[in-house]
């Protein structure tokens, strides 16, 4: 085994190449030329495709934990008791976020800095709220719906 080690050595394999490059043929660049191609050719082989596959569609399971025999009423009851909840959250969001700016207006001033000034800046950049029905005709519509449950 050492012999055969010994046989095939790195620096044997350049120094016989270099040998043979030196050597004066007629067609030495042609035949580099193929060997490249070849040796490209060869490996390009083995490189995979990147082809993108479109990804499966998930499958999806509908849990229902509402009983499916509820009348219309009940079902208004249930989105105008989850409708007042989430008013009221929302009604909770605000005051937090007052909260938040009113703390950050203290911790201006406290550092000296301009605060009415960066507020009327910020109301400027705001961007208007879009078009459609306003809050009331919004709370209108909902006591509306509510009603319907009741009566």
């Amino acid at each position: 085994m050492k012999r055969l080690l010994r046989l095939i050595s790195p620096r044997r394999a350049v120094n016989d190449f270099t040998e043979q490059w030196r050597q004066p043929t007629p067609h030495r660049w042609q035949i580099l030329g193929v060997a490249c191609a070849a040796t490209f050719a060869l490996f390009m082989l083995f490189v995979p495709d990147g082809a993108r596959i479109e990804p499966r569609r998930p499958e999806l399971i509908y849990i229902s934990t509402l009983d499916e025999s509820r009348t219309e009423e009940q079902i208004i009851a249930s989105n105008c008791a989850n409708q007042r909840l989430q008013n009221q959250i929302q009604v909770r969001l605000q005051e937090r976020a007052e909260l938040r700016r009113q703390i950050y207006r203290d911790l201006g001033r406290a550092t000296f800095v301009d605060v009415d000034e960066m507020e009327a800046r910020a109301e400027a950049d705001r961007t208007p709220e879009p078009e459609g029905p306003t809050e009331e005709e919004l709370a209108l519509s909902l006591q509306e719906y509510c009603a319907r449950a009741a009566g």
